[in-house]
């Protein structure tokens, strides 16, 4: 009985070993190549966005390095991964609110990259306009609004524990025009960047 159960365990193991590293030449080429004939063969996923798809799946192709490969939906969904809006992997539809907290969730972790409609369209699987649409009718605001508001409350840190110039902070938080950043943090923040920060340290240095 013990044989038997440990025997079950190995094979379990093995075929999640299996089930995410079976990438081969011709998955690929089938995802690339958005091939609909290896649909239900096998699935995708991509750990940057955690969505997963149908080999014919229209989406921008991802890096190869992020994809991993799932033999059922069902195991996909095992590990985590949510299914795509746009190729539907399990036949329905991604719930508004988990479609947009994965959004939100990849611009927590990659403000610093470019980011647009456009560009996050792309990785969510759906349309800039869908997307824009469902962002504010989730969150309240837009996916731009969102984008600035973690860029600003990153730079607000950096000023806070670091002696980085305002212009290597834009440039830290994905606002490269050092003008426009200014802009941006007065606006929310009702100070300058350095008067922020000057005001932050005489305020520190009152409570010492």
């Amino acid at each position: 009985m013990e044989d038997k159960k440990n025997s079950d365990i190995q094979r379990g193991r093995l075929e999640n070993i299996s089930n995410v590293e079976i990438m081969t030449d011709e998955r690929w080429k089938a995802i690339i190549n958005n091939d609909a004939t290896y649909n239900n063969k096998f699935f995708y996923g991509v750990e940057t966005t955690g969505i997963f798809c149908k080999p014919s799946c229209k989406s921008r192709a991802p890096k190869k390095e992020n994809v991993r490969i799932f033999l059922t939906a069902e195991q996909a969904l095992n590990r985590n991964f949510r299914p795509c809006k746009r190729c539907k992997p399990t036949n329905e539809n991604l719930p508004d609110n988990e479609w947009i907290t994965l959004v939100t969730e990849y611009i927590d972790k990659n403000f610093t990259e470019k980011l647009n409609l456009e560009s996050l369209g792309a990785i969510a699987h759906g349309s800039p306009f869908h997307l824009h649409r469902t962002f504010k009718k989730i969150k309240g605001i837009t996916p731009t609004e969102y984008t600035q508001h973690v860029r600003l409350n990153a730079a607000r840190k950096y000023l806070i524990e670091t002696d980085k110039s305002i212009t290597d902070i834009s440039i830290c938080v994905g606002i490269p025009n050092s003008t426009y950043f200014i802009t941006l943090f007065k606006n929310k923040f009702g100070h300058t960047p350095i008067q922020y920060r000057k005001l932050h340290r005489l305020m520190d240095k009152e409570e010492e």
